[in-house]
């Protein structure tokens, strides 16, 4: 693992992130978080902000918020899914 770094989990059961690692991932105080366990490591994510529904036309993808992209937005979000 490249920069890994060690934390202590308390007796509550929290568990600290460490600033660095939480100004790079972009996790703020409060913030809601997905984990899981997988291959034995804890994986920890933003939730999703697009929801799958299905309607007359098939499946789609419906985001979380009324925010318009305007097309350099769109092109750089697709960018950033390919690296």
């Amino acid at each position: 693992m490249l920069n890994a770094m060690r934390a202590t989990i308390d007796a509550a059961g929290r568990l600290v992130v460490p600033k660095s690692l939480r100004e790079q991932l972009g996790f703020a105080a409060g913030a809601e978080l997905e984990m899981s366990a997988v291959d034995g490591h804890l994986e920890v994510a933003i939730p999703s902000q697009v929801s799958v529904e299905t309607g007359p036309h098939g499946v789609r993808f419906v985001a979380a918020t009324d925010a318009r992209l305007d097309a350099a937005e769109v092109r750089e979000l697709m960018e950033q899914g390919r690296r």
